[in-house]
């Protein structure tokens, strides 16, 4: 009898255990995966070349007797896959126009534009430890037929490439852009609309915002 009833309380309390254990995994938060950035066209100008100063200051160009036109912004995030795994070593390549809506690509004629020969116009670095990454280089600004943005593509060991735009907050062309638009989903939407605050902590004048990539 005394064995019988051991036997009872053990598995009453093997179940007691088994429900509390249950119960905390039910606890927990489940870490829900992120969206991957969405995607944008490659567009005409994508570099072609990327011999030169092609650093993560876009503002200085080596051997160029003045420094960009335009404001200062510095534009950094970290690169991650959907499960938050910040991804090292992943090489992080931007291009846009200069202040004066002129790509440095041999497509872009730019009309009566000139020019902007102290702006590097692109710009290549590898993340860091943690997937981190930053450029320094001007607000972007509007030329015809599109609202400012910053071309960014991002590549990975084993994963499939990343081309995507950043835009900024605020900028009235960003309600009729067709490139931004065509992404309907206004939620996904708004992930590649960046806010850019005054950064004067990094430099006198300057901006600075933080655009995150996720990668698929």
């Amino acid at each position: 009898m005394e064995q019988l009833e051991r036997q009872k309380v053990s598995r009453r309390s093997f179940a007691v255990g088994v429900a509390a254990v249950a119960l905390g995994a039910a606890a927990r938060p489940v870490l829900a995966a992120l969206a991957a950035t969405p995607r944008q066209s490659l567009g005409p100008f994508y570099p072609v070349d990327w011999t030169g100063d092609i650093d993560a200051d876009l503002v200085r160009v080596t051997g160029a007797a003045a420094r960009a036109l335009g404001q200062v912004a510095y534009v950094s995030g970290r690169v991650t896959d959907v499960a938050g795994k910040p991804l090292a070593g992943a090489k992080v390549e931007i291009w846009q126009c200069d202040a004066n809506g002129r790509y440095h690509h041999s497509g872009d004629g730019g009309g009566d534009r000139r020019l902007d020969a102290g702006f590097q116009g692109r710009g290549r670095i590898r993340t860091d430890a943690v997937g981190a990454y930053r450029f320094r280089t001007i607000r972007p600004v509007a030329y015809p037929g599109r609202t400012p943005h910053i071309h960014f593509k991002v590549t990975a060991p084993g994963r499939p490439e990343l081309v995507t735009q950043m835009y900024v907050a605020g900028e009235p062309g960003n309600a009729s852009d067709f490139l931004l638009n065509s992404i309907t989903d206004t939620r996904e939407r708004e992930r590649l609309i960046v806010r850019l605050d005054a950064a004067d902590r990094l430099e006198a004048g300057a901006l600075a915002g933080r655009f995150d990539l996720v990668m698929g």
